[in-house]
């Protein structure tokens, strides 16, 4: 078993517990703007030998999350305006520097912006209230509970026998399969104790099926981090976090799953 791995969990998860259970809506914003500086870092250094990103777009919109709830009534009609900004951004760029970015170094670009800073500014979005953070457990447990059974039954049971995919060669159907299983029922548990302790009225089969989806998502934002390494070259984005790799490393289930919550929880909740 990777004790590396086992420790950085041990000391990572109760942080993150903190932030999201006593940080208030600034204080979460602030937090997840750092985690969205760092990632985007790791992703343009993992394309340093690919292409020429327009960095300082990439940092100011990952800057952009510690503000979200300074502005008014932020929601989804924002993050509507904020893409053609960039794209207009971007193109200027291009512009005043006679062309040092050229169209793939744009493109580059603005899948990280996509990619990081607003799949990561869903978070916070679904975090605003003190129900809201009961509902973005969810996305936790479904990303870090997938996870965590996913390695127990593959790796250190050694009980995966049929490779899933060549883009991550390490992953078995096996353990995903125990991933999305173990997810469920961590789901159903917590369910239970949020009903009791707030006297709430979650239901059981639509947060269990929310969670099923939610895992599925996360293990194709894994499988889809695993295709920007294998394209880059590169094993891990970082060494943030012994035994995980970078932070984009860790959060790559989190934030695939955070838009699709975001959109679903607006429909439902």
């Amino acid at each position: 078993m990777n004790i590396k791995r086992l420790l950085s969990a041990m000391l990572g998860l109760p942080l993150v517990v903190l932030v999201l259970a006593l940080g208030n809506e600034y204080f979460i914003d602030i937090f997840f703007a750092i985690v969205a500086i760092i990632s985007m870092y790791e992703y343009f250094y993992a394309l340093k030998e690919k292409a020429n990103p327009v960095k300082w777009i990439g940092y100011l919109s990952a800057i952009s999350i510690a503000f979200i709830h300074l502005i008014p009534g932020f929601d989804i009609t924002y993050i509507g305006l904020f893409l053609p900004i960039i794209v207009v951004l971007l193109f200027i760029q291009s512009l005043v520097t006679n062309m040092k970015y050229n169209i793939k170094d744009i493109s580059y670009t603005l899948f990280g912006i996509c990619y990081i800073t607003l799949f990561i500014m869903c978070i916070p979005l679904i975090s605003g209230g003190v129900s809201s953070k009961i509902y973005l457990w969810y996305l936790v447990i479904a990303a870090w509970g997938t996870d965590s059974f996913a390695y127990i039954f593959g790796k250190v049971l050694k009980l995966g026998k049929h490779k899933f995919s060549k883009i991550s060669p390490n992953k078995t159907i096996e353990g995903c399969i125990a991933g999305t299983v173990g997810a469920l029922i961590i789901a159903l548990i917590y369910t239970y104790i949020c009903n009791k302790l707030f006297d709430s009225s979650i239901s059981y089969l639509a947060f269990g099926a929310l969670t099923v989806i939610f895992s599925i998502i996360g293990q194709i934002g894994d499988f889809a981090a695993s295709s920007i390494k294998r394209y880059t070259g590169i094993k891990d984005f970082g060494e943030l976090i012994p035994g995980h790799g970078g932070m984009l490393d860790r959060i790559d289930s989190v934030i695939f799953i955070a838009p699709f919550a975001y959109l679903l929880y607006m429909v439902i909740l």
